[in-house]
């Protein structure tokens, strides 16, 4: 039987036993943005950052985050990810970087917390290769938009 809690019946602190739920196939969608100075976006977009390919190495570490939410997140289960997208989109109109993450998997638990966690280290690798020219950056919006698979079935925002 799944656990619905925490909790175990003394008290102690246990990973949920997902062992009775269905493999289905899981994925979830999230997104959040990184606001910065105009001269800072350019930068990126022209790629002339001296530190290099940013939006490159900012999915790269999205992809990385995802495959290490586990060890990351006290008590999230390790998952075999079937797929990680990431997409990151400069918005000159709002001076930011939009990041979109889509998180795939057949198994017994979802995939938001790899999700939420990939779209957060992207934004967090775009604000450390950026933070020499740009202190003043501020990520939010980090979200989930979408999931479906499993017990609950689809959900969206």
């Amino acid at each position: 039987m799944t656990q619905l809690t925490h909790f175990n019946a003394e008290g102690e602190v246990h990973m949920v036993d997902v062992g009775d739920k269905a493999v289905t196939q899981r994925t979830a969608i999230t997104e959040g943005s990184i606001k910065m100075l105009p001269e800072t976006l350019q930068l990126i977009i022209k790629g002339g950052h001296k530190k290099g390919d940013v939006l490159g190495i900012a999915r790269i570490a999205g992809i990385m985050a995802s495959k290490k939410t586990a060890e990351l997140i006290p008590l999230c289960h390790p998952l075999p990810l079937t797929h990680v997208e990431i997409k990151l989109t400069p918005e000159v109109e709002s001076n930011s970087v939009y990041c979109q993450t889509v998180i795939k998997t057949n198994g017994q638990t979802g995939v938001e917390m790899e999700a939420l966690c990939a779209t957060q280290i992207a934004l967090l690798t775009i604000y450390d290769m950026c933070k020499a020219v740009d202190r003043g950056m501020e990520m939010g919006g980090v979200r989930l938009v979408e999931k479906d698979g499993g017990k609950s079935g689809h959900w969206q925002r």
